[in-house]
């Protein structure tokens, strides 16, 4: 219940809002290149967009082209950074709700 009381009240924040926002326009944008330089489907450009900008990098997919391996080193430089601001944000919201929850004693 935590949970979903922390994420309504992060969804409320209009700074919190804008890194969501910047977040999934950065996923979207390596969704939409891959798809047309590498010529993968919607949901492959999806996936690879996600796992690389999650470190995961299962080595399924890989760029073949050379315009794709150079967008992915700079997609890899700018969207780890993104990523990691929004998880450390969302992990920092959630520490401070709990810390207001928390009775005084």
């Amino acid at each position: 219940m935590m949970f979903f009381k922390t994420l309504i009240s992060f969804l409320r924040d209009r700074e919190y809002r804008n890194l969501l926002r910047v977040t999934g326009l950065f996923i979207v944008m390596g969704t939409v290149v891959y798809h047309y330089l590498e010529g993968w489907s919607w949901i492959d450009s999806l996936y690879f967009s996600i796992i690389t900008l999650t470190t995961i990098g299962y080595g399924d997919f890989s760029p073949q082209t050379d315009a794709g391996k150079l967008f992915t080193i700079g997609y890899i430089l700018l969207g780890i950074g993104v990523i990691l601001g929004f998880i450390n944000t969302v992990y920092l919201h959630y520490k401070e709700a709990r810390q207001n929850q928390k009775p005084k004693s």
